[in-house]
């Protein structure tokens, strides 16, 4: 109880402000973000293996595609789909927005935890322990025993 009074009496200190405007800002840049998908798109090149067909030809080969695959994991689990040519663009327009996400809740994660090392792990201020020395950690009744 008596960290929580320490932590309400505390004045914010002008890093602490600096860092919750920063948070707020990239809070309303995640607010801003458009459409978004994990994953990375890959051009796949695919032989049918038909007999006669051009992809099989010993000389100059010409495979099939090129075909869009996007491959991204969910849950745990590996997901791969093939994407329509004509939506390849927009498909990696959201993967950008993803990075772009990912990158802003990793900055947030990291001012979160600067803010907390400022709120809770500063030298405590007007409480002093004498000489400069830990209290101690036994409980009073061994304290007791010990003496």
């Amino acid at each position: 109880m008596a960290m929580l009074y320490i932590i309400s009496d505390m004045k914010p200190t002008p890093s602490l402000v600096s860092l919750e405007s920063e948070i707020a800002a990239v809070r309303q840049t995640l607010l801003a973000l458009g459409p978004m998908h994990p994953g990375s798109v890959s051009r796949q090149y695919q032989v049918c293996g038909r007999p006669g067909c051009r992809c099989l030809h010993p000389q100059h080969p010409q495979r099939h595609g090129p075909y869009y695959k996007l491959a991204y994991v969910h849950r745990g689990r590996p997901v791969c789909r093939f994407v329509r040519a004509d939506c390849a663009t927009e498909v990696k327009k959201r993967l950008a927005v993803y990075k772009t996400f990912r990158r802003l809740i990793d900055r947030w994660i990291e001012l979160s935890i600067r803010r907390g090392q400022t709120e809770f792990f500063r030298p405590p201020t007007g409480r002093s322990t004498s000489a400069g020395h830990r209290p101690s950690r036994l409980n009073p009744a061994r304290k007791r025993r010990l003496s």
